[in-house]
């Protein structure tokens, strides 16, 4: 089946070097994520390399688009029967095959499919765990109990491979399953790598280097500064988990956030240039103008010399025939209204009291209040010619009482 190019949730580094001693590297990779595959050729004169490319080539084309353990090793065993051909066609040679790990990851998931001694590690927590079981003579020693695994690391027969890509049309991968975490790191290499320094040297390098692509390179140093007596590939993925999911989920949040931030200010100033337009358009004001009372339409002021208003005309209303606070109000700020019609309205008013103060003789006011005066004066007078008159008569009274009282003394 072909593999569809998919986006995962990695980010990774990989390097591939021929070491100190061999004269060419057989070692093939393969970096496509979701799928990372790390063969390393045997055969000899340069059989291993055409066996390892032919891997990592079908691998590519036959796996699937997403981790799925079967698919995939399905796709390895592809691989092996692509190599019987070549060697059968004459391309490589006779015997000559390759071990292979290749592993899809996605979010929270990893699948491996592995034959031979190439291996897969994970670091979880700062801690380093082989995920694979090495298909080699050694490897069978140790798990019967035979050899210890620092006695297998120096055996005379370490690189007796028990199963590889090439050497069996029955051949298959042992599968694995396993979930993994945010933050884990997945290592793929060939045993160039893993027999020339130990696990605890691997996990420090992962452990203290960030970044895939140098904790790569920095591994493959490692090999070659303990000898590099092999070819040497790695492979270091880092595993975002479901980040990805959620960074993808924030930022289409953040797309639509502020998709709804542009239509909600459009749509302010929007109104507001309706509402700033519908102003100018209808509403009126009342100002100075030489001496006369003018009607503008819009609103007074301008902003960066743009006017907002203009002049509809100039009355025949004197700011003179006014009330001294309503004219001050017009030759300052001006007096708003709502409309051009009002501002008319208005002005008819001023024009009418005007006239109405003209209308009135000036003298006839005086006369009035001298009237009203003269009046009071009259009004005075008499209430005191009254006074005075009923002093007199208790005056009299008094007397009189007086007289009869001395009579009857006599």
């Amino acid at each position: 089946m072909s593999r569809r190019t998919r986006k995962v949730s990695a980010t990774f580094g990989s390097r591939t070097d021929v070491g100190c001693v061999r004269e060419h590297n057989e070692d093939s990779l393969i970096v496509a994520p979701p799928l990372y595959v790390v063969c390393d050729g045997m055969g000899g004169h340069a059989a291993g390399e055409v066996a390892s490319e032919i891997a990592v080539n079908v691998i590519a084309s036959n796996a699937p688009a997403f981790p799925d353990a079967t698919a995939l090793g399905q796709a390895v065993e592809e691989a092996n029967l692509a190599i019987l051909r070549a060697a059968h066609e004459g391309v490589g040679r006779a015997g000559m095959g390759c071990t292979c790990t290749a592993a899809m990851i996605e979010n929270e998931r990893l699948v491996i499919a592995q034959v031979g001694d190439s291996r897969a590690y994970l670091l979880h927590q700062g801690h380093l765990q082989q995920l694979t079981r090495d298909h080699s003579l050694v490897a069978d020693l140790v798990e019967s109990g035979q050899i210890t695994p620092a006695e297998a690391r120096v055996h005379p027969k370490r690189s007796v491979i028990t199963r590889a890509l090439g050497s069996d049309p029955h051949t298959q991968p042992d599968l694995f399953e396993i979930n993994v975490e945010t933050g884990d790191r997945l290592l793929l290499c060939s045993d160039g790598l893993s027999s020339m320094i130990e696990d605890d040297e691997i996990e420090g390098i992962l452990v203290h280097t960030a970044d895939p692509q140098l904790a790569a390179s920095q591994l493959v140093n490692a090999a070659i500064a303990a000898g590099g007596l092999d070819n040497v590939t790695t492979v270091v993925v880092d595993v975002t988990g479901f980040a990805e999911v959620r960074r993808k989920k924030i930022a289409r949040k953040t797309k639509v956030t502020a998709a709804l931030l542009v239509v909600l200010l459009i749509a302010i100033f929007g109104g507001a240039a309706y509402a700033f337009n519908f102003m100018t358009t209808n509403a009126a004001y009342l100002a100075e103008q030489d001496g006369k009372v003018a009607i503008y339409q819009g609103v007074p002021g301008n902003l960066l010399g743009i006017e907002f208003s203009h002049l509809v005309e100039v009355t025949d209303v004197s700011l003179d025939d006014l009330q001294p606070g309503v004219a001050n109000r017009l030759k300052g700020d001006g007096l708003r209204v709502d409309s051009v019609d009002d501002a008319r309205d208005l002005v008819e008013t001023y024009r009418e009291e005007a006239a109405g103060r003209e209308e009135v003789p000036a003298g006839e006011g005086a006369n009035a209040s001298s009237g009203a005066s003269s009046a009071s004066s009259a009004n005075a007078a008499g209430s005191s010619s009254a006074a005075n008159a009923s002093r007199t008569s208790s005056a009299a009274s008094s007397a009189g009482t007086a007289n009869a009282g001395n009579g009857g003394a006599a």
